[in-house]
Parts: structure tokens; C-alpha cells; sequence
């Protein structure tokens, strides 16, 4: 695995911290996160669901805090925990978070958790509407950024209103963060065929559906990108990435199994001119579609967080958006640097079943190079071998029937019909 000569130094005696919210120990993210910093010598700490996850058992983990999670906890509780967590450590801390749900906690929070741990500060509440489906579709109505059409019913009789004159199919999605945890609706993105399926779901959603109805963008018609970024205090990118996801797991729906680097400046001009006049400041994973329909890029998601396949990228001078993160944080210059074009990332143990999806779909992606210039793998690197090992211990057999059911959860029902 090849990594580019670094042409900068990070202050060593500032730790990183990977702040979790939920119960997802295969979290590739986090062990890059580790690696990525660590191999700089930033001491790194990771919250835990227990002592055998391969975050926990990476080289360059310093210290692990096991604190298992549901996001259903009192927003105070996890503060506290986090404040302990940090007077442990004994130092200013850079905090990490992997989820939307630590995300938003931790911007809600600053001002308290600022006494011990080093975050970005943005807008009083945008964090929160990022994560939030419906927020993020008023804040791209506001500023003029495309994105599918959406339905926020909030009632019963909405969800019949909607059915009897929507155009099928439609996405399915969680509105809120930390409803997801709490009251989940769908398991993930859940593409609904037609009205009849609509209703069946609907059922379980209660008399007030926490769910965001939306456009589906058919995949003959789209391509899907990727956008990675860290933003200042004046919400200036210190460092931009783009790339195009070419699989992902369950197809087209879930998780990033594999992806290339692709330059693709006209997107990450959209994407600096939204941040700059919602005014957020931290690292951001954006998710794009390509609509071939009306040649426009519509914004799917925004994660206000790192990105589980945020080692995609990495520019000239060594820098990823973590790395970017921890400079920026401790007062040093982030170096400038073209993106690594060509460069592919490949989530092992999600790609095969993906693969095999995709070419039995027969579906390709445009733009994506013959060959790859170089790849990095999610989980396998040759100086950290034990998350690997970790990950298949823990993967083999509930990874596979998790697979399974996100499979028929979020893809067979739909084509059943």
C-alpha cells in the first residue's frame, strides 16, 4: 500500500479522539482515522463497544474507552461521558466523530466540551439541520442548490394524500438523526415501488411518520459522486476532494464498497459556495447524484462529519480531511495539493457481494478510469494487520446474515414487485 511523503509536521502532543454514538463496531472509518493520524505519531484514543473491535485492536491506538451506546441516551449523559473521557486523557483532545448522532452532540455542545477537547464551531443548530433530511432539503431550497424532489408527511392521512398522487418509485429515508436510533422507520434508504407497498410500510411508522418521502433518481439515468472536504472557521476549504462511487453496498442504496478519485471541479465549486453561505466549519461528506435527465447534481446527503471512506483521498502533500482537521485545530498551515486522480479504495468485506450485484445488473459507471493509478483497502494495510483479522472474526457469520437482511430489507421486497 502505497502512501504519499508527507511535507509537513502535526504537534504530537495533541491526541485525536474517535467519538462514536451507536452500536456499528465494523466501522472501517474509525480504523483510517486511527491509522491515518497515527502513523504521524498523534497519540489515538477510540471509543469502544467492547474490547475486541478493530479500532480497538489497531497499533496505533493508544487507548480505547469501552462505553457501549444507543443514541437513545440523554444528550447530558453523553456529554458527561465525554468530559470524563477527556479529563482521563489529561490533554486538549481533537474529537473525531464517525456518525451523525456524535456529530450533532458534539456541535450542540461546544462551549462545554471546548474546556477539554479541540472541535470546529459552527452556527448555533446547522449541524443538526445537516443531518436532518427535511433540514438539509429547506437549506438547498433556500440556497438554490439542486436536489430531488421531497415529501415530508406528518400524519397518516399525508402518507394517503401522498400515495394516491405520487409518481412511483419513490426513496424512503429517516428524517432525523437521532430518530434512527430511537424510532427508526426504514432500515437505511428503502426504495418503495409503488402505493400499496407505501402503505404496508407506513403501518409501522405510527401517527407521526419521522420519514422524508423523496425522488428516486433512476440509476440508468444518474451517476453518483462523492465530496470531501474540511472547511475553516470562516468556512473557507483548507482542502477539497471528488470522486465517483462506483459500488456500493446494498447496490445503490448503502454503504461506499468501492470508489475512485476523479477530478471534478464544477462540483467542488457548488459544493464550496454552499458551505460558504450556510457558514459550516469542520469536515463534511457529500453525497451527489448526476441526473443525465436534466444534466444537473442534486444533493443527497451531508454528513457533517469524516466519511467512513475518507482515505479515498488524500492530496500530494499527505494530506486527508482528518489530518486537515488536526492541523487546523492545533494552529498549523494545511498544505496545499492536487487530489491523487485515478486512486481507488475498496471496502473488502462488502465489495464481493456488491460486486457480483452489479454485474449481473450489468450497470457501470462513466468516468471511471481503465486501471486504477493505486488502490487502498479499507481494512487490510500491512503495518496494522490485527483490524483486518479482527474485522473477519467478527464478519463471517453475523456480517453475512446482516448483509443478507439489508439486502431484502432495502432491495428484494422492491424487486419483487
Amino acid at each position: 500500500m502505497a502512501h504519499a511523503s508527507t511535507r509537513f509536521t502535526v504537534d504530537r502532543t495533541v491526541p485525536g479522539l474517535i467519538v462514536k454514538i451507536g452500536d456499528y463496531p465494523l466501522h472501517h472509518g474509525g480504523v483510517g482515522a486511527i491509522r491515518s493520524l497515527g502513523r504521524l505519531g498523534v497519540p489515538m484514543y477510540a471509543i469502544t463497544e467492547d474490547r475486541y473491535t478493530p479500532a480497538a485492536a489497531s497499533r496505533y491506538l493508544k487507548g480505547r474507552f469501552v462505553w457501549p451506546t444507543t443514541g437513545r441516551e440523554d444528550p447530558e449523559r453523553l456529554v458527561d461521558g465525554l468530559l470524563r473521557i477527556g479529563r482521563r486523557i489529561g490533554r486538549p483532545t481533537v474529537l473525531i466523530p464517525t456518525d451523525e448522532e456524535a456529530a450533532v452532540l458534539i456541535a450542540e455542545h461546544v462551549d462545554v466540551l471546548g474546556d477539554r477537547f479541540l472541535c470546529p464551531r459552527s452556527p448555533s443548530g446547522l449541524s443538526r439541520r445537516l443531518a436532518s433530511k427535511q433540514g438539509l432539503h429547506e437549506l438547498c431550497t433556500e440556497h438554490g442548490i439542486p436536489s430531488p424532489r421531497a415529501a415530508f408527511p406528518q400524519s397518516q392521512a399525508d402518507i394517503e394524500d401522498f400515495a394516491a398522487r405520487a409518481r412511483f418509485p419513490v426513496v424512503a429515508k429517516n428524517r432525523e438523526a437521532f430518530q434512527r436510533r430511537s424510532r427508526p422507520a426504514v432500515h437505511g434508504t428503502t426504495r418503495i415501488a409503488d402505493a400499496a407497498h407505501l402503505r404496508h410500510l407506513a403501518k409501522d411508522w405510527g401517527p407521526h411518520p419521522g420519514v422524508i418521502l423523496q425522488e428516486y433518481l433512476p440509476r440508468e439515468e444518474a451517476e453518483d459522486w462523492i465530496v470531501h472536504a474540511y472547511f475553516d472557521g470562516d468556512s473557507a476549504a483548507l482542502t477539497m476532494f471528488t470522486g465517483v462511487k462506483v459500488r456500493s453496498w446494498p447496490p445503490h442504496a448503502g454503504m461506499t464498497a468501492c470508489a475512485y478519485v476523479v477530478d471534478n471541479p464544477e462540483l467542488a465549486e457548488m459544493t464550496a459556495q454552499f458551505i460558504k453561505r450556510i457558514g459550516f466549519s469542520g469536515i463534511v461528506d457529500l453525497d451527489w447524484r448526476y441526473d443525465r435527465r436534466d444534466r444537473r447534481y442534486k444533493l443527497l446527503d451531508f454528513n457533517p462529519r469524516m466519511g467512513a471512506q475518507f482515505r479515498l483521498f488524500e492530496n500530494e502533500a499527505g494530506i486527508d480531511v482528518v489530518r486537515a482537521q488536526h492541523l487546523d485545530l492545533t494552529g498549523r498551515t494545511v498544505p496545499e495539493g492536487e487530489q491523487r486522480a485515478g486512486h481507488r479504495f475498496v471496502v473488502e468485506n462488502i465489495d464481493l457481494p456488491a460486486w457480483l450485484a452489479y454485474r449481473r445488473s450489468g450497470y457501470t459507471t462513466p468516468h471511471v478510469p481503465d486501471r486504477p493509478a493505486s488502490t487502498e483497502l479499507a481494512w487490510l494495510a500491512a503495518d496494522d494487520m490485527k483490524p483486518f483479522f479482527t474485522m473477519l472474526a467478527r464478519f463471517v457469520r453475523p456480517g453475512a446474515k446482516h448483509l443478507w437482511q439489508m439486502w431484502r430489507d432495502r432491495s428484494g421486497r422492491c424487486h419483487d414487485r
